[in-house]
């Protein structure tokens, strides 16, 4: 794990890479050798890229999502995952995403969207969750903004769509969700930020 200049990083979150190979490593892009290279092996000269963060502490990895999900909030970067770790630690709370939006004076504040568990979708709990982080992590990475709904966009294969989150919670054009499985969570996510329901 490495900072931006490529040094050893351990306590802090860092780029995750690679030193020497290993059985999994991707090898290639299909008829195109330069994508390749830029993609995995420019960011780091000799050291393999796969853009996610990583934390290391106590000799325990913990990998805390892609690199390029990262919020910049006042200054210091947060992973995502950071912060959805603490909200589903909660017993109300079965799923959580967590997005960057632009902030005139942090640069980027932190929203979150959480899922009630079965037995609680009567409990709002959001401003429990808000305060949890701030504890956790400090009040300046407390959501600016959470909120409770039924669903959050995911693929076919479960997988949360932070990207179409975070286009709904702003009211811009979620791009391709040919791949989602429930499109539809994207209206209630913009009705609950106080935007126009559109699908």
């Amino acid at each position: 794990m490495v900072d931006d200049d490529g040094h050893s990083l351990r306590g802090q979150v860092g780029e995750l890479v690679c030193r020497q190979p290993w059985p999994a490593m991707t090898r290639g892009v299909w008829r195109d050798e330069a994508r390749y290279l830029a993609a995995y092996w420019t960011r780091f000269p000799g050291l393999w890229h796969h853009g996610d963060f990583a934390l290391v502490e106590d000799g325990q990895w913990f990998v805390l999502g892609r690199s390029d999900d990262v919020m910049n909030v006042a200054g210091k970067r947060l992973a995502p995952a950071e912060v959805e770790s603490i909200l589903i630690a909660h017993p109300a709370v079965a799923e959580a995403a967590v997005v960057g939006v632009p902030d005139s004076t942090k640069g980027e504040a932190v929203w979150a969207f959480w899922v009630p568990r079965r037995g609680h979708a009567d409990d709002d709990v959001s401003d429990e969750l808000k305060a949890l982080v701030a504890t956790e992590l400090g009040k300046p990475f407390a959501p600016s903004l959470v909120r409770m709904v039924e669903q959050l966009p995911k693929t076919r294969s479960a997988k949360i769509m932070r990207r179409a989150v975070r286009a709904a919670a702003l009211g811009t054009d979620p791009g391709d969700l040919s791949g989602a499985e429930n499109p539809e969570a994207i209206a209630q996510i913009r009705e609950r930020v106080g935007l126009t329901s559109t699908k």
